[in-house]
């Protein structure tokens, strides 16, 4: 227990870190703190400390590392790094693929039919009662204007008159 407090103390500046020095099973400890989304889980017990080392777990895809305990601040920043990055391109990637291109009220209806929900990205002249009439139509509300603009065509999805913006929709929960 000394070790596992000396361990948290030497870490507790360095990173958010909670000791779980609870009598539950490790089983338990695992479940309950995956629940909470904690992003990597550090295991040490005596026969790791023998060996100078412990482990470390990342959540998002289990695998487990064997690290020296000489170098773990340094490790640990290097995995929270990866899995930062990892999670962010599979939410990107999720996001893209939910993420439909239409130029019209028509295609949005069997777009949302047809792929069920996501974003959809069309063009909008500025005009609210456009914005209201797509939402009553479709069921989609705007969300934002990206920075990023893409011109998939020269007219709003509702009036036809020329657009100013290419606007994100969504379903709004």
């Amino acid at each position: 227990l000394d070790a596992n407090n000396a361990l948290y103390n030497r870490l507790k500046d360095k990173f958010r870190v909670k000791l779980d020095d609870s009598d539950n099973s490790p089983g338990w400890k695992f479940a309950e703190y995956e629940m909470k989304g904690v992003p990597l889980r550090l295991e040490i017990g005596p026969k790791d400390i023998e060996n100078n080392q412990c482990v470390l777990v990342r959540r998002d895809n289990r695998q487990k590392y064997f690290v020296s305990l000489d170098n773990l601040e340094a490790e640990i920043a290097n995995l929270l790094d990866e899995l930062g990055k990892a999670i962010y391109e599979k939410a990107a990637a999720n996001m893209e693929s939910k993420t439909y291109a239409c130029t019209s009220m028509e295609e949005i209806i069997a777009s949302r039919a047809e792929k069920g929900e996501g974003f959809v990205r069309a063009m909008w002249c500025g005009e609210e009662a456009c914005e209201d009439e797509v939402k009553e139509k479709t069921g989609v509300g705007s969300r934002c204007i990206p920075f990023a603009q893409e011109k998939l065509s020269d007219v709003c999805v509702c009036c036809g008159k020329p657009a100013k913006h290419m606007v994100l929709w969504a379903v709004a929960y």
